[in-house]
């Protein structure tokens, strides 16, 4: 009994001081360093296009729907045979088409569905491609040279993307 209550004392003193060094110590030596005037004075600018950014207009490049209500995000549940998820699709599909002056099948799957985390900034080059004439007209730059920003924007790293806050930019700095 003795050597039991000697080891439970002897974890009860290592779980207080490691509680005291990560749940306080560390935390609050981040907080202070964080605080020191002038250390991020010459940092690089925090890079937003990991995130997609709705501009409003037809001016800009519209991203994928978003399932996310900021600062949270996320997607939905809702499988192709639910039927409030179905007629969204419809929806979208329908309002994207009228916007764009195409016919609904020409609208691309990712226009109408969100990504998992539903802020994803990236869409096919096929929805970029479909919105050209649109932000073209709006901007009134050439149709060439938005289609020349396209494809300076299309990447990726594990699939052909373009990142439609990177472009939006790229569009405001052409005008």
């Amino acid at each position: 009994m003795d050597n039991f209550v000697k080891q439970s004392l002897a974890g009860l003193r290592v779980l207080l001081v490691l509680t005291l060094i990560t749940g306080v110590a560390y935390p609050a030596a981040v907080w202070a360093v964080s605080r020191i005037p002038g250390l991020h004075a010459n940092a690089e600018a925090v890079d937003t296009t990991l995130v997609a950014v709705t501009r409003e207009g037809d001016r800009y490049f519209v991203p994928r729907p978003s399932a996310a209500t900021l600062p949270a995000s996320g997607a939905s549940n809702k499988g192709e045979r639910n039927e409030d998820y179905t007629r969204k699709i419809a929806e979208l599909r329908t309002t994207i088409a009228q916007r764009e002056g195409v016919a609904e099948e020409s609208v691309p799957q990712d226009a109408v569905t969100a990504s998992a985390s539903g802020l994803d900034p990236d869409i096919s080059p096929e929805y970029a491609a479909l919105q050209v004439p649109r932000v073209a007209r709006a901007t009134g730059l050439p149709v060439e040279k938005v289609r020349e920003l396209v494809s300076a924007g299309t990447g990726g790293t594990f699939a052909t993307t373009v990142n439609v806050t990177a472009l939006n930019r790229a569009i405001d700095a052409a005008r």
